[in-house]
This record gives C-alpha cells, sequence and structure tokens, in this order.
C-alpha cells in the first residue's frame, strides 16, 4: 500500500513539476520524487 500512495504522490508531482519539460523531464522528476519519498518513509 505504501508503495501505492508514493507512486500516486510522485506521480501528481511529476506531472505538476515537469509537464512543461517534455515526457523526459517527467520520468527524471518521477524518479527524484520516489527516492526522496522513500528516504521520508512513505
Amino acid at each position: 500500500m505504501r508503495k501505492l500512495v508514493r507512486a500516486l504522490l510522485a506521480g501528481y508531482g511529476a506531472k505538476k513539476i515537469g509537464g512543461g519539460c517534455g515526457c523526459f523531464g517527467i520520468v527524471i522528476v518521477f524518479i527524484i520524487l520516489w527516492w526522496l519519498l522513500s528516504q521520508v518513509g512513505i
């Protein structure tokens, strides 16, 4: 369940932050957010 919540939060953030950078930017932001959320414990 944690991974699902982490994926949803990272996906939402990536769409908001990296939306103007194209597909590659969204993927990079998603990976960074996924890592940050795992460090926080979500």
